[in-house]
C-alpha cells in the first residue's frame, strides 16, 4: 500500500505546482499601463503598448510631424494588414543617446518562434526620436512596428 500512497501524493504535489503556476501566471502585475512621455523612453514604450493593444491613434500621436508623415489611414492600415507581426514580439530597451535635440533609443526586438520547434531570437536595432514644441516625437522604429515608406530617412543617419 506505501507505493500507491507515494504516487498519490507525488500526484498531488504535481497538481498543487501546476495550479500555482497557473495563479501566479493570470495574477501577476504585467506592468502594462501607460507611463510617462517626457523622455524618448517613455515614448518607446508607449508606443509600443499602444500598438499591441490596438490604440492607433494614440500610436499614431508619437510620430513626428515631417513632410512624408503617413495618414492616419495610411499608419492603421499598415497594422491591420500586418495581422499579427508584432504579436510574437517584445521590445526591449537598452539604452538612449540624446544629440541636442535628438535621440536613439537602443532596442532588442525579441522575437517567438512560430512553431514548436522554432526557437526565438533577437536583433539589436534603435528608434530615432526628436524633440518637436517640447515633446519627444519618433522619427523611426523598426520593423515589425514601423511602414517601410514612412519618412524617407537613411538608415544610418541619425534624423
Amino acid at each position: 500500500m506505501k507505493p500507491d500512497r507515494a504516487l498519490w501524493v507525488f500526484l498531488g504535489m504535481i497538481v498543487l505546482i501546476v495550479a500555482l503556476a497557473l495563479v501566479l501566471f493570470f495574477v501577476r502585475d504585467g506592468d502594462q499601463a501607460y507611463g510617462p512621455e517626457s523622455s524618448p523612453e517613455g515614448v518607446v514604450r508607449n508606443y509600443v503598448l499602444a500598438l499591441h493593444a490596438g490604440d492607433y491613434q494614440r500610436a499614431y500621436d508619437y510620430l513626428q510631424e515631417a513632410e512624408d508623415k503617413p495618414t492616419y489611414p495610411q499608419f492603421r492600415e499598415t497594422f491591420l494588414n500586418a495581422g499579427s507581426k508584432f504579436e510574437d514580439t517584445s521590445v526591449q530597451i537598452l539604452s538612449t543617446e540624446r544629440s541636442g535635440d535628438d535621440a536613439a533609443v537602443h532596442l532588442t526586438l525579441i522575437r517567438g518562434g512560430t512553431g514548436p520547434f522554432e526557437r526565438s531570437w533577437s536583433e539589436n536595432n534603435e528608434a530615432w526620436l526628436t524633440l518637436q514644441r517640447g515633446e519627444w516625437k519618433l522619427a523611426y522604429f523598426p520593423y515589425p512596428y514601423w511602414g517601410w515608406d514612412w519618412y524617407q530617412v537613411e538608415k544610418g543617419s541619425s534624423p
